[in-house]
């Protein structure tokens, strides 16, 4: 019987970054599965550790960047991703996935709209962690870098002082060093109140190893191979690791 983790990949029409997300959960420990949403129904679940949500253009973005991925997915499964939270279990959002999971009401209220520079934006970025106890991020520096590639990634919310409060009061993960798209409180990454479901725009999967960085004498918080993204992989197995010890 296999004993390591197991991470579902689910898999809309114009998903783009599930197979490289894989290769990056397998590489820190977990057994992975790209499931196509037509394949999708509640026992799919069942001895599921993390349900991943990864990058592209979920239905060509039509109507909204993961609108009309978010009303597959109720439509297929319900309530199930908030009761597999609820049960223990994690949820992450990359980009595309991020955008899926503020439509299906699984992360602080808020939306991902057009960048403020009006353009698609595939660049490096500095990052900010707020969160250091987050599952997702208690293995990477206080700042690091990060490839995103969006046209529609500007965090927005009702009033900036509500972004603000997200930066104070934990729920903005992770923010950008500097002002990158606009963002409302430079907000990168949200998390909910139980701390197991995590989205950002940021691609941890593009910059796995060191080689993947721009800067051939980049060095990361540990010697070895490995990038940034990495880490934020390898943080997650952890803990999901302690936590099925611990019960």
């Amino acid at each position: 019987m296999e004993d390591r983790p197991c991470a579902l990949l689910l898999k809309f029409p114009g998903t783009n970054c599930d197979a490289e997300t894989a290769r990056a959960l397998e590489a820190v420990g977990f057994v992975t599965e790209v499931l196509p949403v037509s394949a999708l129904k509640p026992e799919k679940l069942v001895g599921v550790s993390l349900v991943v949500l990864s990058g592209g253009f979920s239905y060509g973005d039509y109507v909204m960047s993961g609108r009309i991925a978010s009303l597959v997915t109720e439509q297929k499964i319900g309530a199930t991703l908030q009761d597999f939270r609820d049960n223990g279990g994690y949820l992450l959002g990359i980009c595309n996935g991020f955008q899926i999971l503020t439509q299906l009401d699984l992360l602080p209220s808020g939306s991902l709209v057009e960048n403020a520079s009006g353009r698609f934006q595939c660049q490096w970025v500095k990052l900010r962690k707020l969160a250091p106890d987050s599952p997702f991020l208690a293995q990477l520096p206080e700042e690091f870098e990060l490839p995103i590639a969006h046209a529609e990634g500007r965090l927005v919310t009702k009033t900036p002082e509500e972004a603000e409060a997200y930066v104070k009061g934990g729920a903005a993960a992770l923010v950008y060093a500097d002002d990158v798209n606009g963002s409302f409180g430079r907000i990168a990454g949200l998390q909910d109140e139980s701390g197991r479901v995590f989205g950002l725009m940021p691609h941890p999967e593009r910059f796995l190893r060191k080689r993947d960085h721009y800067d051939p004498d980049w060095t990361g918080p540990e010697e070895g191979e490995w990038g940034s993204g990495y880490w934020l992989f390898r943080s997650l197995y952890q803990a999901i690791v302690e936590a099925d010890s611990d019960s």
